[in-house]
């Protein structure tokens, strides 16, 4: 590609990947402010209310996720991701105001709208839009902002988190400013994100492939031409045309039910659901009990929160290096056989009271092993996969999918923990993580340097 072309198309897939952004900022945000929003709503005592505080959005992710497979094949991409923003925009503005629990749960459930649009069409639209040879690459940027956006809310919420006395009561941190006020701001910080992701959507053009499937040729192929030139636009003209030439013009639910389709998406709801079940997500969204298990103050905690997304940044970043030279399939069995053998040893661990900075060392561990697979790989996966007819419909699914089980998953560790302690709640992510090895082996095949129109008919000849 000649520079002026990546450099557009680094511009377009950049813009759309302030969705990653949004969605790992709204994602953990809520975990620093933890501490104090429990207090001041009252809900520290109770198991149910805390994991409802921290599920809630992810109702809306899965409202979000049916929202775009609706939607996203009629109106397209970028309506839809604009209307993500303003759900963005509501959300961190409401969740800062609400002085009443019902009200602030209201506003998590719109922000995690928000989250279910964003994470469904900001990957698709960027696979939609990127050559082959560096689609891996380029989807994983989409990832690349999920992680830049944790650790900024991690360092935003460190920076406005006021110093807390060790010994302090819940009283006194309830009379805080942290208690009154603080969490309060860390919600607000996400409106200077939401709001340039709404303004710089409008410059962003449509999906080509979208546009071609929708009869606004001329559209796409002017799209497809900036993109990588006159002679790349004819090629793919060609190949996303016979793609949407099989079978009936209109994408419909019968459709995903064919013989052909349907084994390819229980493939992606699998892998989508796998990436929440692994259990990482427990780390960043508990990281106040996970921490205090291990003998770290709420202080510590904070500092112990950032490295980790430090460490998850710069794993995420080895990982799109690597993603379309060793492909999608190694990194995701490295991910899952790595994950297995940490939670034993971290269980194991916290079984026999081992407190200490081993824990800190075995829990950055585990998120770099996260961080350079599982984490981009699958929504690289995810994009890749679906035919064309069908895409937007499986991909929401797929999606609708993963945040069905990131919510079983946020809502039931506090009864795990309770329950088997957290030495026994890792031992059982251990086991979900063995079974992902396994089914990775045995079912996912290798989807790197294809177009998505020759991996769709390799997929479909397979299937």
């Amino acid at each position: 590609m000649k520079a002026n072309n990546y450099t557009f198309l680094l511009s377009i897939c950049s813009v759309a990947a302030l969705g990653g952004f949004l969605f790992g900022f709204d994602w953990v945000v809520i975990g620093g402010a933890k501490p104090f929003y429990e207090l001041f709503f009252k809900i520290s005592d109770s198991p149910g209310l805390k994991g409802w505080a921290m599920s809630s959005a992810l109702i809306g992710c899965v409202g979000g996720a049916i929202i775009a497979g609706a939607f996203s094949d009629r109106y397209g991409r970028k309506k839809l991701l604009i209307a993500a923003a303003v759900l963005f925009i509501i959300s961190a503005y409401g969740s800062g105001i609400a002085s009443d629990f019902s009200i602030f749960i209201l506003y998590r459930i719109i922000g995690g709208l928000g989250i279910g649009i964003a994470s469904t069409l900001s990957p698709m639209y960027i696979a939609e839009v990127t050559p082959a040879k560096i689609r891996g690459m380029f989807v994983s940027i989409n990832q690349l902002t999920i992680v830049v956006g944790i650790l900024a809310a991690q360092v935003s919420n460190m920076l406005i988190a006021e110093k807390i006395p060790d010994l302090a009561t819940n009283q006194e941190i309830l009379s805080s400013w942290n208690g009154q006020h603080g969490w309060r701001w860390m919600f607000w910080a996400e409106l200077i994100p939401a709001f340039l992701f709404f303004f710089f959507m409008f410059l962003v053009p449509e999906s080509p492939r979208f546009l071609i499937k929708a009869g606004q040729k001329k559209k796409g192929t002017k799209i497809l031409s900036k993109i990588g030139g006159a002679a790349y636009a004819d090629k793919a003209l060609i190949s996303i045309e016979n793609s949407l030439s099989i079978d009936d013009s209109k994408v419909s639910n019968q459709l995903l039910t064919d013989k052909r389709f349907l084994s390819i998406l229980i493939l992606g709801v699998v892998l989508a659901s796998f990436q929440q079940w692994c259990g990482i997500n427990i780390i960043f969204n508990y990281a106040q009990e996970i921490f205090q298990s291990a003998g770290y103050s709420i202080n510590d905690m904070f500092f112990n929160i950032v490295l980790t997304g430090s460490v998850n940044l710069a794993f995420t970043i080895v990982a799109m290096l690597f993603v379309d030279k060793l492909g999608r399939k190694k990194l995701m069995l490295f991910g899952a056989g790595g994950l297995t053998i940490i939670y034993i040893i971290l269980g194991w661990f916290y079984y026999i009271d081992f407190n200490g900075w081993p824990m800190l060392v075995l829990v950055i561990t585990a998120i770099a092993v996260f961080a350079v697979s599982l984490a981009p790989v699958t929504w690289v996966v995810l994009s890749e996969i679906f035919p064309n007819k069908i895409r937007g419909k499986a991909m929401s699914i797929a999606t609708l999918s993963l945040w069905v089980s990131s919510s079983l998953l946020v809502l039931t560790f506090p009864y795990l923990n309770e329950t088997l302690n957290t030495s026994g709640t890792f031992w059982v992510y251990s086991g979900i993580c063995l079974m992902g090895f396994i089914f990775i082996l045995k079912k996912l095949p290798e989807t790197k340097n294809k177009s998505l129109e020759e991996l769709e008919e390799v997929l479909m000849q397979e299937k």
